[in-house]
């Protein structure tokens, strides 16, 4: 679900020939899940190949991927590991409203209702271990890196972007910033009008907290406010409240305190974010996409267009990204982040 922070946060916007040549730490269970819920057909259905295994997650991996690679953009795909034990209650909450959307996607097909059957088939998405190995496989044909974090893969994303591994972190939730992604971008995969060349939006950390008036430790008390995957936050707290609270600077405790939270009962979730569990790993290595191996996996293995496959790859193969930088800064102008919209089809 992520953090709301949307009314807190302003963002650059930038075009494509700013990114290109940057590699972001993509968050692979986040951008999954989109393509679950926005690749379907008209009445709702996943796409499936002729023996009914579901293609929707390979068809957005395979041109979100080479998409990006064509304008210079070194995606690096990381997936989570094992959630914490604090995301529990969130993950049954979840369960529980996927097991309705399931049920009010059926109704409104027996209704014939196919608009609010696409709808709420959106909400009924869940991602597989199989899947998500598929997944990585077409990665590493392709020449893209991918790694399984061993715990929350924004966690790991924000902590390689912290160490100058990476540019920033790709996701359109906003915890990374309180894993301490020094940049965060958002929409990378919005499809631009005509004639646009805007790319995506990046939130600058250290902006972000100048602007508002707090630091790292009164940031992550604003999510724990309000409500994080981990705890459900304290009644009546708002984001704009929230940040009030934060902004008065009385302490952790005090701030707690007067917000009617234990402080025993939250100081875990704040652990979680200052010392999420992540992992040191080898600098991100990208090879040449490998046409022959993508086309069993996708052509030989599920029934894609040969055609599409290779059309694809050679889009990849066009430009291949330089090495990235880690200091510079894209400029552009602030505005407020929108919607994120994927419109990937088979």
């Amino acid at each position: 679900m992520g953090l709301p922070f949307r009314d807190l946060v302003t963002s650059q916007e930038v075009p494509w020939e700013e990114l290109a040549g940057r590699s972001v730490a993509v968050d692979g269970y986040n951008a999954l899940y989109q393509f679950l819920a926005t690749i379907r057909q008209s009445d709702g259905r996943l796409f499936t190949d002729t023996e009914g295994r579901v293609t929707s997650h390979l068809v957005g991996l395979l041109y979100r991927t080479t998409s990006l690679l064509a304008e210079g953009v070194r995606p690096v795909w990381v997936f989570d590991g094992a959630p914490p034990a604090l995301k529990a209650g969130t993950l049954s909450s979840r369960f529980r409203v996927k097991e309705k959307a399931e049920a009010d996607w059926k109704e409104a097909l027996a209704a014939g209702d196919m608009v609010t059957a696409r709808r709420k088939a959106a909400a009924t998405s869940r991602l597989s271990r199989e899947m998500v190995e598929e997944a990585r496989r077409l990665l590493t044909a392709l020449g893209v890196p991918s790694l399984q974090a061993p715990s929350e893969g924004e966690a790991q994303a924000a902590f390689m972007a912290a160490k100058g591994q990476v540019w920033a972190s790709a996701s359109e939730d906003y915890d990374g910033l309180l894993f301490g992604a020094p940049r965060l971008v958002r929409g990378l995969s919005a499809r631009p009008r005509k004639g646009e060349r805007t790319a995506a939006q990046v939130i600058d950390r250290e902006k972000l907290l100048s602007a508002l008036g707090v630091n790292g430790d009164e940031l992550i008390l604003i999510g724990i406010l309000v409500g994080t995957d981990y705890n459900d936050g304290a009644p009546g707290y708002g984001p704009k409240r929230a940040l009030k609270l934060a902004q008065e600077h009385l302490g952790w405790e005090a701030s707690l305190r007067k917000a009617g939270l234990e402080v025993a009962s939250v100081e875990p979730v704040a652990e979680l974010f200052r010392r999420p569990a992540v992992e040191e790993v080898p600098t991100p290595v990208f090879g040449v996409p490998d046409e022959e191996a993508v086309r069993r996996l996708l052509v030989d293995g599920h029934g894609f267009s040969d055609d599409r496959v290779a059309a694809a790859v050679h889009r990849a193969q066009k430009v291949r990204p330089s090495a990235p930088s880690a200091s510079a800064t894209p400029k552009g102008r602030q505005a407020s982040l929108d919607g994120f919209g994927t419109e990937e089809r088979s």
